[in-house]
């Protein structure tokens, strides 16, 4: 397609966009009477408008119902978390048996840790890529104190090549094969929060079991945003937020997947709960842990329906619509914005530089080069919602549940303005 700056065309892109009456299902921040151009689902999704009522039937139930609730409510709280799992199961390319809903991100990954991280003398040496979200840092680094290593041995960190700002998939697998039967776990981000690259996840994941080892993902990003096939792929664990793409509110659970060969064990390393008891004898009270033949034997207290309510809502919507073509309407905006970065470079003195490559999901990090936080304030002032990292990379994630091409476009206009006058 041959694309142009102007509101014209990006009106046309709109009108012709099957997705776009999605936008209005979406509450939008509001600036100077004007709805906000937002671009960072890739922190926080905004809320959809259906999701106050799933809310409010909780709150209703409970009103009605107290303690009864759990089991007499339209949707009963005490197997609340299970109406999200063959859902999810689509998003992520899984079984549903294979997926729960339970406690928020890094909590999970450390629950996984505990069945999936169990380091030898010989093999404990964990691979992740070079500066991976803080959390995922601090995460690696307990774990490692906990089992009584040192870091500086056990954690192998993936580098970018110099002057690069992109992971090149053949590096990683070169280091996979290096570090050999030393290696006990490969856990990588499925999608760069800085850069936003994707992860050859397939190619990783293939190299990591022939190696020996466990393989997981933290798809805090790529849930929701890239295709997934969990399962296909042969992924050990992978453990992701909701609140990003997926638009379940601020700091709301998080969705597990564990392959199915883990299920049905008793004797697996877990850290348990009586949620995670098998249904039929969970209210028995007994003293010996029976757990559930599927992944919600991680689960540890009962679900927090009042969290789950929004994701339940966002799922829907993921149902209605589907990921190709989310994906699909995904490629083509962020084509658009690209286009709409390289005009507006041409008609400044300011330089651009997108250091995300090809592999990509819906974010674009761009560099400013010329530049400083001045710009960033003065978008976000004039309406434009997005995100700065040191030293003056913005990351701009047009959503297509909700970002529509016009948003594009005045993106440019304000981009250009921003940066003659600041």
């Amino acid at each position: 397609m041959t694309f142009e700056n102007s509101l014209e065309f990006a009106r046309k892109l709109d009108a012709s966009d099957s997705l776009a009456p999605y936008r209005e299902q979406f509450h939008f921040p509001v600036m100077k009477g004007k709805q906000v151009i937002y671009f960072t689902g890739n922190s926080l999704g905004l809320q959809p408008k259906r999701t106050a009522a799933y809310v409010a039937e909780i709150m209703e139930d409970w009103r009605q119902l107290a303690v009864e609730g759990h089991f007499y409510a339209d949707k009963p709280w005490w197997d609340y978390h299970e109406r999200l799992a063959a859902p999810l199961s689509k998003v992520v390319g899984a079984k549903a048996s294979e997926i729960t809903v339970m406690n928020t991100l890094t909590v999970n990954l450390h629950l996984l840790m505990v069945s999936f991280y169990r380091p030898t003398e010989k093999r404990y040496k964990i691979l992740c890529e070079e500066k991976a979200f803080p959390s995922d840092q601090y995460m690696f680094q307990s774990q490692i104190k906990f089992h009584g290593l040192d870091v500086s041995d056990t954690l192998v960190e993936v580098r970018k090549r110099d002057g690069e700002h992109h992971w090149r998939t053949e590096d990683i697998l070169a280091k996979i094969e290096e570090v050999g039967d030393e290696l006990a776990l490969v856990l990588l981000g499925g999608v760069n929060y800085y850069n936003g690259q994707v992860f050859d996840m397939e190619a990783i994941t293939r190299a990591g079991k022939a190696a020996g080892a466990i393989v997981g993902w933290d798809l805090a990003h790529a849930a929701g945003n890239v295709d997934l096939a969990l399962h296909e792929w042969d992924v050990d664990f992978a453990a992701w937020c909701s609140y990003k793409y997926m638009n379940s509110g601020p700091g709301n659970a998080s969705g597990v997947y564990i392959h199915e060969r883990y299920h049905g064990r008793k004797d697996i390393p877990r850290f348990e709960g009586w949620w995670g008891t098998k249904k039929e004898t969970r209210f028995l009270m007994q003293p010996e842990f029976d757990p559930m033949e599927n992944a919600d034997a991680w689960q540890v207290s009962n679900a927090p329906v009042l969290a789950l309510a929004p994701y339940l809502a966002s799922l829907e919507m993921f149902e209605e619509v589907g990921m190709p073509a989310l994906i699909a309407k995904r490629d083509l905006i962020v084509s658009y914005l690209e286009f709409i970065l390289k005009e507006i470079d041409k008609e400044v003195d300011s330089k651009f530089e997108i250091i995300t490559p090809n592999e990509r999901g819906t974010q674009l990090s761009v560099f400013l080069h010329g530049e400083g936080r001045p710009l960033f304030d003065y978008l976000m002032e004039h309406g434009v919602i997005t995100d700065w990292r040191e030293p003056n990379v913005i990351r701009l994630a047009p959503a297509p549940f909700y970002c529509s091409f016009e948003d594009m476009y005045r993106f440019g206009q304000i981009l250009k303005k921003g940066i003659q006058e600041t």
